[in-house]
C-alpha cells in the first residue's frame, strides 16, 4: 500500500508539473533606483491628457465592438477579453494567449522594475483595417502615439524607454499585451519607435524602467 501510495503522489506531482508547463512565468529585475517624475492630468469629454516628463499621452477608452490589436488573446482573467475589460478585470489579471497562461507582476513589484532587453514595434497595420482598434485594456489604439506592448508589466503603467545604440529615451504609456515572439522584452508604438530612432531598423536593444508619478 505504502508503494501504491507513494507511486500515485508521483503521478499526481508530473501532471501538476506538465500542467504548469503552460503557464509563463519569469524573474521579474527590480532596482531600488526606479525613475520618479511629476505628471499633470487633464480630463475632457471623451478622453483624459497625462502630461508626463514633457510628453502628452491623449488617452481615450475604445468602443467595445473595436477589434483588439491583439486579436490572440483568448482570456482575461478567465472571462472573454471584452468582458474581463467591461469589468476592469484587467491591470494584473492573468492571460492566455495561444493556450499559454501569462502572469503578470503585481503594481508592487512593477514599481522597481528595470530591465534591458530587445524593442520592436508594432500597430502600423491597423491603418489598412477598417475601423479603430482597443489595446488589452480598453483603451484606443494609437500606432502615431506613445504607448507599448508588454506581456508582464501590469495595465496601464507608465515606463521610460532608452535605445542603448543613441541614448535616445522617451516615456510611453504601457496599455497592451505582447510580444509574443521569443527574445523580444516589449513591442512599441510605431511613434515611439520613431523618436528613438529604430523605426526603419525595426528592433533595438534597450532599457526600459518604470516611471512612478507624483503629482506635480
Amino acid at each position: 500500500m505504502g508503494k501504491r501510495r507513494a507511486m500515485a503522489t508521483g503521478l499526481a506531482a508530473a501532471c501538476l508539473f506538465l500542467a504548469a508547463c503552460g503557464i509563463v512565468r519569469t524573474t521579474y529585475r527590480l532596482t531600488k533606483g526606479t525613475v520618479v517624475m511629476a505628471y499633470k492630468v487633464t480630463k475632457f469629454a471623451g478622453s483624459t491628457v497625462y502630461t508626463v516628463g514633457g510628453f502628452t499621452f491623449d488617452v481615450v477608452t475604445a468602443p467595445l465592438s473595436w477589434p483588439l490589436v491583439r486579436d490572440d488573446i483568448e482570456t482575461i482573467d478567465g472571462l472573454s477579453p471584452k468582458e474581463a475589460i467591461a469589468q476592469g478585470r484587467v491591470k494584473s489579471a492573468p492571460y492566455v494567449v495561444r493556450g499559454r497562461r501569462y502572469v503578470p507582476m503585481s503594481m508592487d513589484q512593477a514599481q522597481g522594475y528595470r530591465e534591458k532587453g530587445i524593442a520592436s514595434w508594432y500597430g502600423m497595420e491597423t491603418y489598412r483595417q477598417k475601423g479603430g482598434h482597443m489595446t488589452a485594456n480598453g483603451e484606443a489604439f494609437n500606432p502615431s502615439g506613445l504607448s507599448a506592448a508588454h506581456k508582464h508589466l501590469p495595465l496601464p503603467i507608465f515606463v521610460r524607454v532608452t535605445n542603448l545604440s543613441n541614448r535616445r529615451s522617451v516615456i510611453v504609456r504601457v496599455n497592451d499585451r505582447g510580444p509574443f515572439v521569443d527574445g523580444r522584452l516589449i513591442d512599441l508604438s510605431a511613434g515611439a519607435a520613431k523618436k528613438l530612432g529604430f523605426y526603419k531598423q525595426g528592433t533595438a536593444r534597450v532599457l526600459v524602467e518604470t516611471v512612478q508619478l507624483e503629482n506635480s
